[in-house]
């Protein structure tokens, strides 16, 4: 076996377990929205082997040797190889090749026989790629792992793309019956169109084919004819005319635009849309006033329009020039009191502190001093978080216009195919364990089913733990999808999550048309229920298949032993593997972790569980066993399965290294200008959100946006949300007023994204923002900074550095880099504006995709190495940017810095859905891990302080709170002790409780809450809602966020690293009592301690102060209210959290309370032993307070 670092591939048959070396050529060239010519590589030799009936090669056993010659596994082809990680191309080859390689006709030319496209992409499609640094591109041919290839309706003989007419100079399609199968209507077999055989009629009657007169093609006919020797009379009978079929409505559509193809010339008349290769036909009738038949109105003969009154001709190109989305500020009536009461609560802020230091409390100097500095922090931090609220707007789209623009039949497109771009969706999984392969593959099973193009659309999954169990997972909804996604389709299901569609309440058949829709679900759901119990069961069947197979590998090493006649008692060490079901060893993690086979140390994977799809719609038929699928598209997009290769020494950058690894490995692979990013527990709630996001960015300026971002929404959140887990006032107010300034933030999942943002470029022009507060604006048009096609040509010295350093910024694959440029002019919108400067034309992308073959997987095996990002600026500035537990904050901040903008997509019904963690220890552990990514950012040169100028003034204050907003918590936990030391020693923040201070703690209060119901009515929010969110700011204000401030500056001063486990996603389940049972469930947590310890102290106090007050000979009640008073607003907004505690009946760990109880004695000890009793004026001293 010949082996070169990443750089030769061998495929293996799974019935031989042996591998094959073969030719390696070069790499692969540009990849193009257009297809490129076919390859002449061939994925399967000549040598012996058979053929399914789907089009799959295996090896032909002994048995099914009929010759009874010698039989090999082995197979010899070409395929395409990437370089080796120091670009140093190999090249090695089998004798056999070497020996076709000297056989060459006389002219010299080399023959290889040409493989059809179909079959090479089977043979991608039901292969294992793995491999890596330092060892061998693998290709393992998988016989059986998802269900046969013969029962999908795309590789029947009437699926087949329609056939072209056979005569010199037409391009049309041969004549279809209603079937879909080519016929002619010559016994010769003469392809012929529709339109060539009716002028062939009129002409002559001659076949062009066999030159002579045509007769019916029936087989049966044929036969009579033969048997009773009528074969001498040639002239055809009126029985024997031809009948042609009739037209179907994309045949009958192409008649009627049929008269238009004339216009496809490179110099289009004049008749042609403005800035499009389209024919105006509004204007085609305006200008020969002209009609198209019945029903349409006719042009004024006397040449007037409205009847003489001089009016001008309507524009008949406003209806293409619609846009696709609108703003709509919010209402005057809403948003100016807003912004006035923040301009009074402000002026408030200022007078009240102006006054609380002019006026201190000399008595207690001490809790004075303390009370101001957390007051004025508190007025700062409130300000950094109202200013971006001032300009909130929202968004509508228009999705018939979307339609009409990229998917509407045209003259160049008859039959309509969508112009939209192609769009990838990554899905990220790390462990199965705490992230059920139930919930990955129903998440898979809503993105295959998208109301997008079928053929535009890829879907990858990126299993970061390289676990067997989420690739057989991965097959099995890879296999129900073939089911699910028709019926989807059949019956406009919604939503297209199987598990939250069958567990939805209320009536199914609400808006249902179909007479069959309840039979349909009926036996859906009998799949599915089938489908849940073998996802459930791959476990269990993984652990025994593994058992079986390695005790058969125990014996057979036992066997060897003896044979060798070594010690019989000695101990074998044969390696505990996990197999997959063809009997193969697992490439990626086992479940007992040896060398190459563990969580941080496995190769790299790859497999295409479903190739991409064709151009054209592949319908059904009647004669499914399952469904009804008469005139539904049956296609499924593409899905593949990615593991990176991790070894040891090795930084993998967790989640971010994950996500970069998917964007080099569609860039090779399918190359969509847009990528969406999912959670594996985030589904497509709405089927046609991903339109809705491109509507944004196809319209007009949409050029400019980097990503949208979609509200995240979560399912089985207690009613009451507790912990507010739906976070609506981060999603419904900041996220939209940040819409108003320069975009949302990134918030982890439910983004589309530019491909070409992602990629570190610049934005095709922006504003750079000077002077004060960013009042002087300059608009500035940026040099795209990537290679483009005639970079080679230029005589631009600064474009052909750029040209040399692209290769250390996106790494050595040539593939990639060719990507780039393809990527960046499919995702620009249609250049039919007006004054469009950066646009593409129409129809660009209606061409079908490049198919796969191996050489494009084997070098997408090469860009997912661990050596690959070395030396390179992925993680710097390319992809997702490493350095920092919240990577998406930092990866959006990026974008926004270089002059990028952002839009918030708000959808009637909810775009994406979630799971979120609705145990009081999860929840908090949550929220540490997002403030412990503040912290770094802070701390980080991703400071929004040392921002571009191409981030508007209020964008960057939005992202300094970001950083900030966690050091809050060091003044929110001395300011919740304030109300119980101002208890204990009977003083107060203030000299005394008088009017002024009573009108300014008034005033603030009422502002507050006006603000409140005015951010409610603008953002469609409740006040429970709103109450919720404050009262969990408090409660992970004083626990969560504390610790991140330490963790972070434990980060920065001494380097200590920051670890956290993934959150566990719960898998919904029909047997569970109750959906919310975790709720209830206390697990303890050292977060818990800090504002345990405040509500125990708080409570002890108001029973000392209230005992001390009622016993006293002359109470002072004025500081009693006032320390009560804060003291039940600390209590108030810990509330969700002492009911956490307390269990579902009301069990308490014992922790809760030893911990508690410690802490609060020590406090009053230690106040006691530090605050000795005051002497009066007459030198008597006061008697301490003692119980009766």
């Amino acid at each position: 076996m010949v082996s070169s670092p990443a750089s030769s591939l061998s495929i293996a048959g799974a019935a031989s377990r042996s591998f094959a070396n073969i030719n390696i050529a070069s790499p692969r060239g540009l990849l193009s929205p257009r297809p490129l010519q076919p390859g002449i590589s061939s994925p399967i030799g000549s040598g012996n082997g058979r053929r399914t009936s789907s089009g799959r090669y295996l090896p032909v056993s002994q048995d099914d040797n009929e010759q009874g010659e010698e039989v090999t596994s082995q197979f010899h082809y070409t395929v395409h190889i990437p370089p080796t990680p120091d670009n140093r191309p190999l090249l090695f080859s089998t004798p056999m090749a070497q020996q076709q390689q000297h056989q060459l006709p006389d002219d010299g030319a080399s023959v290889t026989p040409a493989v059809p496209i179909q079959s090479r992409q089977e043979f991608v499609s039901n292969t294992l790629f793995s491999g890596g640094f330092q060892s061998l591109t693998r290709g393992h041919v998988m016989e059986k792992m998802v269900e046969s290839e013969s029962a999908n309706p795309e590789t029947d003989e009437c699926d087949k793309g329609p056939s072209i007419c056979a005569v010199v100079g037409c391009d049309g399609q041969v004549i279809r019956d209603e079937r879909g199968q080519d016929i002619t209507p010559c016994e010769c077999g003469f392809l012929i169109c529709r339109d060539c055989y009716i002028e062939a009629l009129e002409s002559n009657g001659i076949c062009r084919g066999c030159k002579h007169m045509y007769r019916v093609c029936d087989p049966d006919r044929q036969h009579m004819r033969t048997n009773h020797g009528d074969d001498e009379d040639d002239e055809p009978e009126e029985s024997d005319q031809f009948q042609l079929p009739p037209l179907s409505k994309e045949q009958a559509l192409e008649r009627r635009l049929s008269l238009l193809r004339s216009f496809k010339s490179n110099n289009p008349p004049l008749l042609m849309g403005k800035n499009t290769s389209e024919f105006d036909h509004a204007r085609w009738l305006f200008e020969t006033k002209g009609t198209y038949g019945y029903g349409n109105a006719l042009w004024p003969k006397d040449g007037n329009y409205l009847k003489g009154t001089g009016a001008a001709p309507p524009d008949f190109e406003k209806g293409r020039r619609r846009p696709l989305s609108r703003k709509k500020s919010i209402s005057a009536g809403i948003i100016s009191p807003y912004r006035i009461l923040a301009v009074i609560r402000l002026v408030a802020l200022c007078l009240f502190l102006t006054w609380r230091i002019r006026h201190p409390n000399k008595e207690a100097m001490w809790l004075w001093g303390m009370s101001i500095v957390c007051e004025i922090w508190f007025a700062f931090s409130w300000v950094l978080d109202q200013l971006p609220k001032l300009a909130p707007v929202n968004r509508t789209t228009d999705l018939s216009v979307l339609a009409e623009k990229f998917e509407r039949p045209t003259a160049s497109n008859p039959k309509g195919r969508s112009d939209l771009p192609g769009m990838d969706v990554f899905v990220s999984t790390a462990d199965p364990e705490k992230e059920p392969p139930l919930v990955t593959a129903n998440t898979i099973l809503s993105i295959l089913a998208v109301q997008y193009p079928v053929e535009k659309v890829a879907c990858y999954l990126s299993d970061d733990g390289g676990a067997l169990l989420s690739f057989e997972a991965l097959a099995e909804a890879a296999s129900f999808a073939r089911i699910w996604v028709p019926f989807c389709r059949k019956h406009n299901i919604e939503p297209r999550n199987p598990e939250s569609y069958f567990q939805a309440k209320g009536d199914p058949t609400k808006n249902k048309v179909r007479t069959d829709f309840v039979r349909d679900r009926r036996r859906v759901k009998r799949e599915y229920d089938e489908f849940k119990i073998r996802i459930n069961g791959l476990p269990e069947s993984i652990r025994r298949r593994s058992d079986a197979l390695n005790a058969q590998e125990e014996i057979k090493a036992k066997r060897a032993q003896l044979e060798l006649g070594s010690d019989p008692t000695a101990q074998l060490k044969v390696e505990r593997a996990t197999w997959m079901a063809d009997g193969t060893h697992w490439p990626g993690t086992w479940s007992a972790p040896t060398k190459d086979h563990s969580r941080g140390d496995h190769a790299g994977i790859i497999q295409v569980m479903l190739g991409p799809a064709t151009s054209d719609p592949v319908y059904g038929n009647a004669e499914d066993l399952l469904l009804d699928t008469s005139g539904i598209d049956v296609r499924l997009p593409m899905l593949v399965y990615v593991s990176r290769e991790k070894r040891p020494g090795y930084d993998h950058n967790k989640k971010a290294g994950a996500m970069n690894a998917l964007v080099r490995t569609s860039a090779i692979m399918s190359n969509g200008a847009f990528i969406l990013n999912l959670d594996c527990d985030h589904y497509i709630y709405n089927s046609l959100a991903l339109r809705e996001a491109m509507c944004f960015m196809m319209d007009r300026g949409g050029d400019r946006i980097c990503y949208v971002q979609f509200p995240q929404r979560f399912e089985g959140v207690d009613p009451n949300d507790r912990y507010a887990n739906h976070n609506t006032v981060f999603f419904d107010v900041n996220m939209r007023a940040l819409d108003g300034v320069q975009g949302p933030m990134y918030v982890g999942t439910g983004c589309v994204f530019r491909r070409i943002a992602l990629y570190g470029f610049d934005p095709p022009r922006t504003t750079e923002n000077s002077g004060c507060c960013g009042r002087r604006k300059m608009k500035v048009k940026c040099k795209r900074g990537m290679l483009n096609k005639n970079a080679a040509v230029e005589e631009d010295e600064t474009e052909d550095i750029e040209a040399q350093l692209i290769p250390r910024k996106f790494g050595s694959s040539t593939t990639l880099v060719a990507s780039i440029p393809v990527a960046e002019l499919e995702g620009r919108p249609l250049s039919d504006y007006a004054g469009t400067t950066n646009g593409r034309p129409s129809g660009l992308l209606t061409s079908a995709r490049e198919p796969l073959d191996a050489a494009t997987v084997a070098e997408a095996i090469n860009v997912i190495s661990c050596w690959y990002e070395d030396k390179t600026e992925w993680g710097s500035s390319v992809g997702w940017i490493y350095g920092s537990v919240t990577e998406d904050v930092v990866t959006g901040y990026r974008m926004h810095d270089r002059g990028w903008r952002s839009v918030y997509c708000v959808t009637k019904r909810d775009a994406f859905r979630g799971t979120a963690p609705i145990n009081l220890t999860d929840r908090l552990h949550q929220v540490l891990r997002w403030a412990t990514g503040s912290v770094e950012i802070f701390f980080s040169r991703n400071n929004a302080l040392f921002g571009s100028r191409r981030l508007k003034p209020l964008q960057r204050v939005a992202y300094l709170n970001v950083g900030l907003y966690p050091f809050t918590s060091v003044f929110l936990i001395v300011y919740c002790f304030l109300p119980a030391l101002s208890l204990v020693s009977n003083q107060f923040i203030v000299q005394s409780l008088g009017l002024t201070f009573l009108i300014f703690l008034l005033s603030i209060t009422i502002s507050m809450c006006l603000l409140a119901l005015l951010e409610i009515k603008w953002s469609g929010i409740t006040l429970h809602d709103w109450w919720r969110n404050e009262q969990f700011w408090l409660t992970g204000g004083t626990s969560a966020h504390l610790v991140a401030v330490m963790q972070g500056l434990l980060k920065v001063i001494a380097g200590v690293d920051i670890n956290f486990t993934l959150t566990a996603k719960a898998a919904t389940s029909e047997d569970t009592v109750d959906e919310f049972a975790e709720l209830y469930e206390v697990r303890w947590s050292a977060l818990m301690i800090p504002p345990l310890t405040i509500i125990m102290t708080n409570i002890i106090a108001i029973a000392i102060a209230f005992g001390r007050t009622v016993y006293s000979r002359v109470p002072d009640w004025s500081k009693l209210l006032g320390g009560v008073f804060f003291s039940v607003w600390v209590l108030a907004h810990l509330y969700p959290f002492s009911k956490g505690l307390m269990g579902r009946r009301r069990r308490t760990p014992t922790i809760v309370f030893v911990w508690s109880g410690l802490l609060a004695i020590i406090i009053s000890l230690m106040w006691v032993s530090i605050s000795s009793p005051p002497n009066t004026a007459s030198g008597l001293q006061i008697q301490p307070f003692q119980f009766p």
